[in-house]
């Protein structure tokens, strides 16, 4: 399984910016798939997931911002980002997480990261 993130780049605060993830070697359909940041000095954290049924969820820091979205038939998730702020700076990683069994353990793939560097 590859995870192709792209869309990454320099902009100015208040710009906006949007991210791709293509998946090949695996469906995305039956998965949840997610974004998530890591900043220089700081732990990877959750910026948004999306669900195999569409419902989304968003780190409290970019609600209203950002918006996630899915298309199964391209294996593609994307992450619209607007009205970005310096602190949106890090690196942006895909994430798809498959379910394995009915006790809800999950394996999780990753894609190499896209720079997203917002400037004051």
């Amino acid at each position: 399984v590859q995870l192709q993130a792209s869309g990454g780049g320099l902009v100015q605060a208040g710009g906006s910016l949007r991210l791709s993830c293509v998946v090949s070697g695996s469906r995305i359909s039956g998965d949840a798939m997610a974004w998530y940041r890591q900043a220089p000095g700081k732990q990877r954290v959750l910026v948004a997931r999306i669900t195999s049924s569409g419902s989304t969820n968003y780190a409290d820091s970019v609600k209203g911002r950002f918006t996630i979205s899915r298309d199964n038939a391209k294996n593609t998730v994307t992450l619209q980002m607007l009205s970005l702020k310096p602190d949106d700076t890090a690196l942006y990683y895909c994430n798809q997480r498959r379910i394995v069994n009915v006790e809800g353990a999950f394996v999780d793939h990753w894609g190499q990261g896209t720079l997203v560097t917002v400037s004051s």
